[in-house]
């Protein structure tokens, strides 16, 4: 039986981020940004065109090809830290409000130039890892299928079926990992 620890080892992908095509319950994603990174990031956005809390979800969506979305309860609250510096203002449209750069905003974003350029960096990094694209799409195709076989299993699990599949997954992740 392969533990978890030399199946996560061996899957590991070299640039430290662990791949995980289920969540798990209680177990999060690696982290897409790092401190101080999504700040940086919609100051940037908003810097292009102004936009609303909205849009700016869907263009950090875009940016990762639809892998990762961030969540309103991440997006807002950094919107408004940005507000509350007056490095953005914003004009309210019906029920949405519109976040426009300041000139604060602007001097901050020059400033940070290099900080920015990491920011890009890392999120082409956690791109690829978030969808694989080491990866052939034969082997795509494979994790799809598996998945769909899983899905397609609901419900019916009875003790034997269990301990089948998953000596099924626990056999095929050793041999993948030992080059069998």
């Amino acid at each position: 039986m392969v533990s978890q620890y030399t199946v996560r080892q061996g899957l590991e992908h070299p640039d430290g981020l662990e791949r995980r095509g289920v969540r798990e319950r209680g177990i999060r994603s690696p982290r897409v940004f790092a401190p101080g990174d999504l700040k940086l990031l919609l100051l940037a956005l908003i810097a292009e065109q102004p936009c609303h809390g909205y849009d700016l979800i869907l263009q950090i969506e875009a940016l990762f090809d639809g892998a990762y979305s961030p969540s309103p309860g991440v997006i807002y609250p950094t919107l408004a830290h940005l507000e509350a510096g007056q490095f953005v203002e914003v004009s309210v449209h019906g029920d949405k409000k519109q976040y426009r750069i300041t000139d604060t905003g602007r001097v901050s974003l020059n400033q940070q130039t290099v900080a920015l350029n990491g920011v890009w960096m890392r999120i082409d990094v956690s791109r690829r890892s978030l969808r694989g694209q080491d990866r052939p799409a034969e082997i795509h195709q494979a994790i799809h299928n598996l998945r769909h076989a899983l899905q397609l299993h609901q419900g019916h699990w009875s003790p034997q079926e269990i301990q089948r599949v998953h000596n099924l997954l626990n056999d095929t992740a050793k041999a993948i990992v030992d080059g069998e």
